[in-house]
């Protein structure tokens, strides 16, 4: 099919056959104008009335199927908001190829349609061009991905489906065996033990564009089921890897956005960020950082930010510049209540104008304020925001906060793109629910050799050889440098508190293939449905899948997840039980 926007002024005289949809149909004056839409574009056609199709094309509805043979000419009214606006064709045949019903909504850009009614006839969505285009975009991504992959001699390798369930993380999704009654597959929340393994196998250079699956709680960039670009290698360091990684969203950004990245990426710890941006992803197309102010209160009399203090809490503030006298008492008690849906106990803030105001000067003397001022650099029609508590508590809702706040403001400009590795996470986090340290990534993670002798004895200082590629506040993706060596991969199970049973069940195979030779390797892996979503320009990671599943992980247009007949159970040998 010839692309529609390539025909130019230029092609004037020349006779083309095109085909599409009805996008749109007028009768003005006698003259008939259709836009014929198809992936490839727009482009206006005309019959007049002396035209023998002239009849057939005044019959024509929106979302018919359509063939036009014509002469391209020279339009009278140009549209040059169109790329085909200069010229139209002029209909020597006209021939009706298939009808439609009529749509549930208008096939346009601006559709007022309910998400879940775009979401039932997702194959009339995706005539929409806004959408459209979010799928040229996802395959520049791939094409781009592919042929850099390729330069530096990856092979590209296909793992199972199909796998063993090692539950560690996000619970897996359970396919039951036929063949083996009463056994399951798990889908693969990632490849990562088989990538792990065709290293092993000595493949040294692996990629896959690779679906993964996840039975989680969904959000507006989550997806049960979504797609990442996995990389693996060996005899690698963690500067190598990111040095690939990082080359690889520099060729994507050039080749399909025209953005030029400097390299190499700013590099920040996963402890620096949380201290400055309240996120192991943050966002800096802003300032707004995160200031630790506990040390001006030491001696204070109020009894708040005393007992603060006492219980080895923190207190932390931000500064917005230049807004104090946009910030009603109204639209403060809605950002304290935003807050509190991140654990903080209130927000408090202060005013500096001719005077300082604000809900908490009362309680404050003189010297503090003026140490709040200095050492924070407030200038005149500055709003400062104070939260004090525990550390993780302080620097989540802060870094929220930070975060809202620049959305509402307008600080954030569009096709800004802000980049960097966090490194050095921690290898492991306290799960209260399970009552014992987890593993921050996967059990397979290398910590920093340093901290080796600690896996068993300070668990909670002990740093990974793992990296996160950040855009924009969203983690574009990760990876980390694995352990080859047995005797360090058995003290990473022991700090995981996994018996030898959990070991061979869950992870027996892999363990068994780390004694023949396993080489020095790590990898990443980038989430190619995120990274599509951060470059088209959308919040909501539906707009960058084609069939994608709700909030509540169905799917409106096919009606799954559904029923299935008493016959396929009985072949399981599954029964359902009432919850």
């Amino acid at each position: 099919m010839e692309k529609m926007q390539h025909y130019t002024i230029a092609n004037v005289g020349e006779t083309v056959t095109l085909y599409g949809w009805v996008a749109k149909i007028r009768n003005l004056g006698g003259l008939v104008f259709i836009d014929l839409r198809n992936r490839t574009g727009i482009m206006q056609v005309v019959v007049r009335p002396e035209n023998p199709n002239y009849t057939l094309a005044d019959t024509l509805k929106n979302e018919y199927v359509i063939s036009v043979t014509g002469r391209i000419i020279e339009r009278e009214s140009k549209n040059l908001k169109m790329e085909t606006g200069e010229i139209e064709v002029e209909v020597d045949k006209l021939e009706l190829i298939n009808r439609a019903a009529e749509v549930p909504f208008a096939i346009a850009d601006d559709t007022n349609a309910l998400e879940d009614t775009r979401l039932r006839y997702r194959y009339l969505d995706l005539r929409r061009e806004k959408l459209k285009n979010n799928f040229v975009i996802r395959n520049a991504i791939t094409f781009s991905t592919r042929k850099f992959l390729n330069e530096l001699d990856f092979l590209e390798v296909e793992t199972p489906v199909l796998c063993k369930s090692t539950p560690e993380g996000a619970r897996d999704y359970l396919v039951p065996s036929r063949v083996n009654h009463g056994k399951f597959y798990a889908l693969p929340q990632s490849p990562q033990i088989f990538k792990q393994l065709l290293m092993v196998g000595g493949f040294e250079r692996y990629f896959q564009i690779a679906k993964c699956f996840r039975d989680e709680d969904l959000r507006a960039d989550r997806q049960p089921e979504f797609t990442q670009i996995d990389v693996e290698m060996s005899f690698v360091d963690e500067e190598q890897v990111m040095e690939v990684g990082e080359s690889l969203v520099a060729r994507i950004f050039k080749e399909v956005k025209g953005i030029e990245i400097p390299l190499p990426l700013q590099r920040m710890t996963y402890d620096d960020a949380i201290a400055f941006y309240g996120s192991d992803k943050p966002d800096l197309r802003f300032g707004m950082e995160i200031h630790d102010i506990t040390p001006l209160f030491t001696t204070t009399s109020f009894a708040v930010f005393k007992n603060v203090i006492q219980e080895d809490g923190v207190i932390n503030a931000i500064v917005v510049k230049n807004v104090a006298d946009k910030y009603s008492r109204k639209d403060l008690d809605k950002l304290t209540e935003y807050v509190k849906t991140y654990k903080a106990s209130g927000l408090a803030y202060l005013k500096y104008g001719e005077e300082v105001s604000g809900s908490i000067v009362k309680v404050m003397n003189d010297v503090e304020l003026k140490s709040i001022k200095e050492s924070l650099q407030v200038e005149t029609n500055d709003l400062v925001f104070i939260i004090s508590g525990d550390y993780s508590i302080v620097k989540t809702s802060l870094g929220a906060l930070r975060c809202k706040l620049a959305r509402d403001l307008g600080l954030i400009k569009q096709d800004d793109y802000k980049l960097l590795w966090v490194v050095d996470f921690p290898s492991f986090e306290y799960s209260e629910e399970e009552n014992r340290y987890v593993a921050c990534h996967h059990p397979f993670t290398m910590p920093k050799e340093e901290d080796v002798a600690r896996l068993l004895t300070d668990k909670g200082q002990v740093k990974s050889k793992a990296y996160d590629i950040v855009i924009n506040g969203y983690e574009a993706g990760g990876g980390s440098i694995r352990i080859h060596d047995q005797s360090v991969q058995e003290l990473m199970f022991k700090a995981l508190e996994l018996s030898e049973e959990d070991i061979k069940e869950k992870f027996g195979f892999f363990v068994e293939a780390l004694k023949y030779g396993c080489p020095p390797h790590g990898g990443f892996a980038l989430g190619l449905d995120r990274l599509t979503m951060l470059l088209v320009g959308t919040e909501n990671i539906r707009d960058v899948i084609a069939f994608p599943k709700t909030a509540s992980a169905t799917d409106l247009m096919s009606e799954c997840p559904n029923i299935v007949a008493e016959q396929q159970l009985d072949e399981l040998g599954l029964q359902l039980k009432e919850k």
